[in-house]
């Protein structure tokens, strides 16, 4: 009998200490301070660069195993494209195809098999690689297949950046295949006539960009 009292607290403390090593960080949408872009650079025609900073995400650290995880998450309405109104209709008829409302259209990314490549540090930035999956509008890849990330993350202890622990995570998607999420006119009423003319002119594969602050709230 002695022996299962002592086990208990044992066990209480194994859980409690594993809980412990698992932090949740939240980036607020509305902060001001996180930025997505996204650039398409044809190099017989135009460099086109979408931008937003209503970003948010709900990610998760372990300290132990040195991982991370999480989703993130962008209005389609929030996004602008070269500051020029027409531009950015043009890129949400493509986004939508024509066949959501804009409200109701997200660009969305869950992020898998996070590794950093140490423990993070105070103000020192520590390289990570991820798998993402995007999901546009409801759409998936076409063909299947995650989107590899590349970044670093460094520590701002509460009090150095804000009232809370916080996460500065810079990450970069290269190669992005707007064809292969149907971001495209050939995939959108009305468009099929200026396909051609368009071609040289857009690219179909860009650079996303991702700046973020995420604070510590568990």
């Amino acid at each position: 009998m002695t022996i299962g009292v002592l086990r208990l607290p044992l066990l209480s403390l194994a859980v409690s200490t594993a809980a412990l090593a698992i932090e949740s960080y939240s980036v607020n949408p509305q902060a001001g301070n996180n930025t997505f872009s996204a650039v398409f650079d044809a190099p017989l025609g135009e460099r086109i660069n979408a931008v937003s900073s209503e970003i948010g995400c709900q990610l998760s650290y372990d300290a132990k195993s040195l991982s991370a995880g999480g989703s993130c998450s962008v209005p389609l309405t929030s996004i602008k494209v070269d500051g020029d109104d027409t531009k950015t209709d043009h890129f949400r008829q493509w986004a939508t195809n024509k066949k959501v409302e804009p409200e109701r259209c997200r660009f969305e990314l869950q992020l898998d098999r996070v590794k950093l490549q140490g423990p993070l540090e105070a103000k020192k930035a520590v390289p990570f690689t991820a798998s993402g999956t995007f999901t546009i509008c409801g759409r998936t890849r076409d063909p299947a297949g995650p989107e590899t990330i590349n970044g670093t993350a460094m520590l701002f202890p509460a009090g150095s950046y804000g009232s809370a622990q916080t996460l500065r995570v810079r990450a970069k998607i290269e190669g992005f295949d707007r064809e292969a999420y149907g971001i495209s006119p050939k995939a959108t009423a009305g468009w099929l006539a200026r396909v051609q003319q368009l071609a040289p002119v857009v690219a179909a594969k860009g650079d996303i960009d991702l700046s973020l602050f995420a604070r510590l709230t568990q």
